[in-house]
């Protein structure tokens, strides 16, 4: 079995051929996360990015320049004027060939991918294996910024790739497979860190992040259809997916876009935004 949209990945020897592509732009999207009481709290990763990255890459700074910094949550999805013109200004045009890594987890590439398919660019594309693979290639990397010329960017929204509240309770009384990407522990509501009130979601299975990929490589078509599929998220006629802030659910995803699921959403605000309105219900233990 392969992949059903492989073009949605980017392998290191493909992209080592395609450097000097004037056609392609390359994006470190790195963020660094520190726990806190009140949650997670996020800083631009580019202190890393200076000190190696990919040649030619660009560092696009998702928690500010990619966020509505004026929201009371992290990383919250910006007005689609103000996600155009930043993706302008970092270079992309709607005609590009975007790659995008981090030299963080992963997981901040595919919140990158899910943006920019949110804002309506069709040819985008995740380094599978990360920096971590490049390196581990022994590819050439550079210090110091490197950033590409400013363009217009022509934004279409694709509203139902990223949701609200709304939608979410909504899918509560609905025939909608809603899926929770945090670990199993935060899941439950016995983790030793929480959002402020423990527990998941009424009615939302669990699937984990991290058993999407191994050494942040997507795992093999075959069983990624297996780990999806037992939680019905490839059968799913709409897929709900959320995880503490909307970044992790998207590495799940975009595995469910890997396989064909087209039509999933990720809940923008997930579990910060949910246990802030008191009046939200939220369910103890392993059951969904």
């Amino acid at each position: 079995m392969s992949y059903t949209h492989p073009e949605f990945l980017i392998s290191v020897d493909e992209l080592a051929q395609r450097l000097d592509d004037p056609d392609i732009r390359i994006f470190d999207t790195s963020v660094l996360l520190h726990a806190s009481e009140q949650g997670y709290t996020s800083e631009p990763g580019r202190e890393r990015y200076l000190q190696e990255h990919i040649p030619g890459a660009g560092f696009i700074d998702l928690s500010t320049d990619w966020s509505d910094t004026e929201s009371g949550f992290n990383n919250t999805l910006p007005s689609i004027t103000a996600l155009a013109a930043a993706i302008g200004n970092d270079g992309i045009n709607n005609e590009h060939c975007v790659v995008l890594y981090a030299s963080s987890h992963l997981m901040w590439a595919t919140r990158a991918w899910w943006l920019l398919r949110y804002a309506g660019h069709k040819n985008i594309k995740v380094l599978n294996g990360n920096l971590g693979a490049w390196i581990a290639a022994g590819l050439p990397t550079n210090s110091g910024a490197e950033s590409y010329p400013a363009t217009a960017f022509v934004a279409t929204a694709n509203s139902d790739i990223l949701v609200g509240t709304q939608e979410m309770v909504a899918a509560m009384q609905a025939s909608v497979c809603t899926v929770n990407a945090l670990s199993p522990a935060q899941y439950e509501g016995t983790g030793d860190f929480h959002y402020g009130r423990r527990g998941h979601i009424p009615g939302s299975r669990s699937l984990y992040f991290a058993h999407v990929l191994r050494d942040e490589f997507f795992l093999s078509a075959d069983e990624l259809t297996e780990v999806l599929d037992s939680q019905g998220l490839l059968r799913a006629p709409r897929a709900l997916i959320y995880c503490g802030g909307g970044i992790a659910a998207t590495l799940d995803g975009f595995a469910c876009a890997l396989m064909g699921q087209q039509n999933v959403g990720v809940y923008d605000g997930s579990m910060s935004e949910w246990v802030a309105d008191q009046s939200l219900p939220l369910t103890l233990g392993s059951q969904p």
